[in-house]
């Protein structure tokens, strides 16, 4: 007997056919949705600050320009950014002009910043002091919803919102030499964010797997107080001495047994630099001599750097981009297997009472867009993933971008803000000596000498050390052929001990005659290596004003082959500050890279005090 049909056969009443007509319905939306759930995996945390919304699949709006420009002189929209996103963003100021605008009847002139990250959450937090009105930006641009969420007051009463526009998205991951990712089977299986940091403590892994000719496993990470991937490697080390990687905002980040677990994973850190670009700049001079693993084994970075560094473009200093070819050996993104943070690149209006209302409305025109088909290619072009999710095909496969993402949740602000008051007590200890040039050439000045704005410099500067971290003075010059003095003035030691010794000896410096540049590293970079601890970040912060000029023996090449010899099994960082504009720049250049370190320029006196500032969060 054949089987009835409820639409065919009449012993069926109607109202039979009609339910299950509904049922049917019900299952094929139901399975659509569980289908397109496969398809497109909840990417909490990475749409506007504070909501995370899943990337829309809905399609984009088309760009509006006006029929005709707006009328001179134009409406200035100042723009800050990060450095991170500042080339992403001046290409979007670049298509949004390259059509006519008109905002209230006028033409739009956008003009683009850029500042690190943390040092604009504090300006703009503090509403800009000492920046005239007409330089203020409108739209702050930062590259994550957490400078927003740790600028703001958690009240609303600031200028900065706390929801944005997201306008692009860049992973935060780890970044390894190719060759390295293999050897550990990184490459096909990704490791846990736990996994990650137990192999960064693993300082002699190469030499088991047969690779001792890398070194120690070299970990690097950008700072938390500046850097947005410095920032969510800290929470990466939370998340993974709490077992969470997600959930922080529930931990007592407090709690001294979390405390002591994260200081423990930050050992692993064989140095900290202020931007992410401090690393990769490096890296590729070392893969430029032939040996990247002279200088890298891994770094956290976000996605877009990782981009650009494999189509050969880096920077020394996060500002001006250098491009070239691809490097011999390019990086692979890993994306441990409990998730990643996402940078969600949030655009505001501030709401300082130096935004005019034409202003505002040339910011909401700029961000409308943004977040058009055609700002989205812009940004895609850039290196990032669209506000939908998708990539360019080409970046993908340069930048060695997974598909599809499993994004963290971001914190919440009490928690940013507990991660980065916790930095000074969690991250790795330095173990510093400071050396100085005190050669007569310091003190040819009128009025405050050099030497004595070196002073103050330096003494500033230890403020950023705890008790813990080893400290120590150091000064060279000489007298006719006369030896090198006054060499150490106060012995590397627990700061808790020798502080006040060291700003008494620090104070008490003078000047003297000539220059032995090379003798001086040489000497107390291999004084650092014979003390070497591995628990500390082992360091020299050598400043000089001008250029080897002595009588004594000693070359840059023969300083160079020490400082790379160290390098490989006790390495001591020469970070190198060239002071004034007689400063010998290619010199201290080639010491800091010889050492893995990195060269900062105070050639102009009046960034002294700025740019020690700025290096010594570098360790």
């Amino acid at each position: 007997m054949g089987r009835r049909h409820a639409a065919t056969d009449p012993t069926y009443p109607r109202w039979i056919w009609y339910v299950a007509a509904a049922v049917v319905a019900i299952l094929i939306v139901g399975g659509a949705f569980v289908l397109r759930t496969l398809i497109y995996p909840d990417r909490s945390g990475v749409g506007s600050a504070g909501n995370g919304n899943t990337p829309s699949a809905e399609p984009l709006k088309q760009d509006s320009p006006a029929a005709v420009a707006g009328t001179s002189p134009c409406i200035t929209l100042n723009i800050l950014t990060s450095l991170e996103n500042a080339e992403m963003v001046r290409a979007l100021a670049a298509g949004y002009t390259a059509k006519p605008r008109s905002v209230d009847g006028k033409c739009v002139t956008p003009a683009v910043t850029q500042e690190k990250s943390g040092t604009a959450a504090g300006k703009v937090a503090a509403q800009l002091p000492g920046v005239p009105a007409g330089d203020r930006p409108v739209i702050w641009l930062p590259d994550s919803s957490a400078w927003l969420r740790i600028a703001g007051d958690g009240a609303g009463g600031g200028p900065v919102p706390q929801e944005g526009t997201s306008l692009a998205r860049s992973a935060i991951v780890v970044a390894m030499p190719e060759t390295m990712a293999k050897a550990l089977g990184w490459d096909s299986k990704p490791p846990s964010w736990s996994e990650v940091f137990r192999m960064a403590e693993d300082r002699d892994v190469w030499e088991r797997l047969g690779h001792g000719d890398w070194g120690k496993f070299k970990f690097g990470k950008a700072s938390p107080l500046v850097s947005t991937s410095g920032l969510m490697a800290l929470a990466a080390s939370y998340g993974a001495a709490g077992g969470s990687p997600g959930g922080l905002d529930d931990m007592d980040l407090d709690a001294p047994s979390l405390v002591g677990k994260v200081r423990a994973v930050e050992l692993g850190t064989s140095h900290y630099m202020a931007t992410p670009e401090h690393f990769l700049w490096h890296a590729r001079e070392a893969d430029d001599a032939g040996n990247v693993s002279e200088f890298l084994s891994a770094v956290i970075v976000d996605e877009k750097s990782v981009w650009d560094y494999n189509r050969g473009v880096v920077s020394e200093d996060g500002i001006t981009k250098h491009p070239g070819p691809a490097p011999k050996e390019p990086l692979t993104a890993i994306y441990p297997q409990d998730g990643v943070h996402v940078a969600d690149n949030p655009a505001v209006i501030l709401d300082g009472d130096w935004v005019g209302s034409q202003q505002r409305l040339a910011a909401q025109d700029f961000i409308a867009f943004a977040v058009t088909e055609q700002g989205q290619n812009v940004v895609m072009a850039s290196g990032y993933r669209t506000i939908q999710g998708k990539l360019d095909t080409g970046v993908a496969d340069t930048g060695r971008y997974a598909q599809t993402l499993q994004p963290l949740p971001l914190p919440k602000r009490e928690a940013l803000v507990a991660m980065q008051d916790s930095f000074p007590d969690v991250r790795k200890r330095a173990r510093a000596l400071f050396l100085l040039d005190v050669s007569e050439s310091m003190v040819q000045e009128p009025g405050v000498t050099k030497l004595q704005r070196a002073k103050d410099a330096v003494q500033k500067a230890l403020g950023h050390f705890t008790g813990e971290d080893e400290i120590g003075l150091a000064a060279f010059s000489h007298v006719g052929d006369g030896p090198l003095q006054p060499g150490i003035v106060s012995p590397v030691a627990p700061f808790k001990t020798n502080k006040d010794d060291l700003l008494n000896k620090l104070n008490a410096l003078q000047a003297v005659d000539a220059t032995p540049l090379f003798e001086a590293v040489s000497r107390f970079s291999g004084d650092q290596a014979k003390d070497y601890k591995d628990t500390f970040i082992n360091t020299i912060v050598l400043l000089s004003d001008g250029k080897n000029d002595t009588t004594h023996p000693g070359d840059l090449k023969g300083i160079s082959q020490q400082l790379s010899h160290q390098n490989h099994s006790t390495p001591v960082l020469v970070f190198t500050l060239a002071y004034g504009p007689d400063a010998d720049v290619p010199t201290l250049l080639e010491i800091a890279r010889a050492s893995g370190a990195h060269y900062y320029d105070a050639t102009d006196p009046n960034r002294l005090e700025e740019v020690l500032g700025e290096l010594v969060t570098s360790f």
